[in-house]
């Protein structure tokens, strides 16, 4: 795979060393000179231009290219370069960097962005990831399908604990894809059970975490065959991050 980091910060030579360990092709552009220090990345490809420039981005063939990251400490640079790698070079793949939680809104399909990751959001949901027993807590959202990766650590008195995940009745568009256990990940089958201290991961429409919530607070209603705590109501969605 071929990827090209606009942005040759900390972030971006730090997410190249990771994509070339992983055995991926990675150029990174950079229109500072004293970001070239292509000693500390020396398996990669250097580019000294301005990714937001059409004429740059051709010199870096980015229509070759499977992923366009935007890692510059510049939201309006990011914007700018997602959308060009976008609709000028059909790039499959495009994630940004949002540095300003103000600037979120602007992050999606519109501009096209397929992943948005914002630092600050990122490392407050980690915080509360840490700390946080028995409620929800929303990792990450993948903006182009609105799905989110949820996580919630079941507390000593769960009241799912001890029922088996193919038995209970997640709402839609709901999938659980990991159990950590014990320092252990589990792909989860239908008769694993549940237990006190799991952390639980979903990937779950956002329109429906309220309702994955709630399920997870009511306990042996969600089994199969017994009603939901939310199933005679609609949940209202959640509040875009």
């Amino acid at each position: 795979m071929r990827v090209a980091i606009a942005g040759a910060g900390a972030v971006g030579r730090s997410i190249a060393k990771e994509l070339l360990q992983n055995g991926h092709e990675v150029l990174l552009i950079d229109k500072d000179p004293a970001s070239i220090k292509v000693h500390g990345v020396p398996r990669a490809e250097w580019l000294l231009a301005d990714a937001c420039e059409i004429s740059a981005l051709d010199d870096a063939q980015l229509e070759r290219c499977n992923v366009v990251i935007a890692a510059t400490g510049d939201d309006k640079a990011n914007l700018v370069v997602s959308l060009l790698a976008k609709t000028e070079y059909g790039v499959p793949r495009v994630v940004a960097r949002i540095n300003h939680p103000n600037n979120e809104w602007l992050f999606n399909e519109s501009w096209g962005i397929d992943v948005a990751v914002s630092t600050p959001r990122l490392l407050s949901a980690l915080v509360e990831e840490a700390v946080s027993v028995g409620d929800l807590v929303r990792l990450m959202t993948f903006r182009q399908s609105e799905a989110s990766l949820v996580e919630l650590t079941m507390p000593a008195d769960a009241p799912l604990a001890g029922e088996r995940v193919g038995s209970i009745g997640w709402p839609p568009d709901t999938a659980l894809v990991a159990i950590l256990r014990d320092g252990r990940v589990i792909v989860p089958g239908g008769e694993d059970p549940l237990e006190a201290g799991d952390e639980l991961l979903f990937v779950t429409s956002q329109d429906v975490e309220q309702e994955l919530a709630d399920l997870l607070a009511a306990g042996p209603a969600g089994v199969t065959g017994q009603p939901t705590a939310t199933s005679a109501s609609q949940s209202a969605p959640p509040q875009d991050q």
